[in-house]
């Protein structure tokens, strides 16, 4: 854990903030490792079956610091500056392979490094308030980071994408719900609630199965159509091989609703 992040579970669900409220809690080199390597462990945590990644102070996060990253990129090599890029492109692929369905609960201010973190989770749910940019242009750089030219199309239309990228314009929560970016917008004062929610339904889920269901949208990126029916295939027999499986048809058979227990 680093300084700027801090984790807290409830239940099977972990909840992760970003930790600098005063600075509408940005990235720093140590909060971008710390994170990464906290979804990477994730893999092995039989505790944790969800994760709600929440603002803090009433922002989610401004990206980059400006002066804790921003300014010492400017004085780095080439080899430096790819080193750095891979790292927070790491996080992402951290996040896409944790095993665990991750949402994030989008409030106030969800800029670069911000939006992107939003991106890469599974589901989003925002407030009104939420101020959501790709800001990568603004600042003399590609709109290509951290997967944002692979992803962003696919979830909002390479148009929309298209014109999110080359301006850096803030995406308002209202055009994200459109758009397909936010599942949904609720009030401020039922954000965490109702992520929360959300997260204990899916925990209280048949996690291995979540498992594939996370593993194969995002390995079918890749694949054409029969290959993605064949994969399935596969993956859903071995659901099928799995004590869930039978609970479930066990209590089907009992008008019960199933306790899954994850074996």
């Amino acid at each position: 854990m680093s300084a700027h992040f801090r984790m807290e579970r409830e239940g099977a669900v972990a909840v992760v903030r970003l930790d600098r409220p005063e600075r509408k809690n940005p990235f720093t080199f140590q909060s971008y490792a710390a994170l990464r390597d906290w979804f990477r462990d994730l893999v092995e945590d039989e505790e944790i079956h969800a994760v709600v990644i929440a603002p803090n102070g009433g922002n989610f996060s401004s990206g980059g610091d400006v002066e804790d990253i921003i300014g010492p990129l400017t004085e780095l090599d080439m080899k430096g500056l790819l080193g750095f890029t891979r790292m927070t492109g790491d996080l992402v692929k951290a996040m896409l392979n944790c095993g665990k369905p991750i949402i994030a609960a989008v409030d106030g201010v969800a800029v670069g490094a911000g939006a992107i973190l939003a991106m890469a989770s599974d589901i989003r749910l925002a407030t009104p308030e939420a101020k959501t940019a790709f800001l990568f242009n603004r600042v003399g750089l590609a709109g290509c980071d951290m997967g944002a030219c692979a992803m962003l199309p696919r979830i909002i239309g390479q148009g929309r994408a298209a014109e999110l990228l080359y301006t850096g314009r803030v995406m308002s929560a209202d055009e994200g719900e459109r758009w397909g970016f936010y599942n949904r917008v609720v009030g401020a004062h039922e954000l965490e609630a109702e992520a929360m929610k959300l997260a204990a339904r899916i925990a209280a889920g048949p996690r291995f199965a979540n498992m594939m269901t996370k593993t194969m949208l995002l390995q079918e990126w890749d694949m054409g159509l029969e290959r993605a029916i064949e994969a399935e295939a596969q993956a859903q027999a071995i659901c099928m091989q799995t004590e869930d499986f039978r609970r479930a048809y066990r209590a089907f058979m009992a008008r019960e609703k199933p306790v899954f227990e994850g074996d």
